[in-house]
């Protein structure tokens, strides 16, 4: 199973990224090993997931949401938060 992801960092920017493991890939970037972008953003917090088959699949979904803007990723946050983020 592949996953795109968006966390909110500390100083409220938004970081879209992929994995196949979320909570792993969480605590990479809140131990500061994550990507450049987050390591001196820390800490992070996840506000949206989707989940794929494959990572093929999940890229082009990243790619995508990489091309919104600010305003359209918080929409998508919003409208499609996870009870169990």
């Amino acid at each position: 199973m592949c996953y795109i992801y968006i966390v909110r960092c500390s100083d409220d920017t938004l970081y879209t990224g992929w994995t196949t493991n979320v909570e792993k890939r969480i605590k990479c970037h809140n131990s500061g090993k994550g990507a450049k972008y987050t390591r001196c953003r820390l800490p992070v917090e996840l506000v949206y997931f989707e989940t794929f088959k494959d990572k093929s699949t999940a890229l082009k979904r990243e790619y995508e949401i990489k091309q919104l803007s600010r305003d359209k990723k918080l929409l998508l946050i919003n409208e499609n938060s996870h009870p169990n983020l």
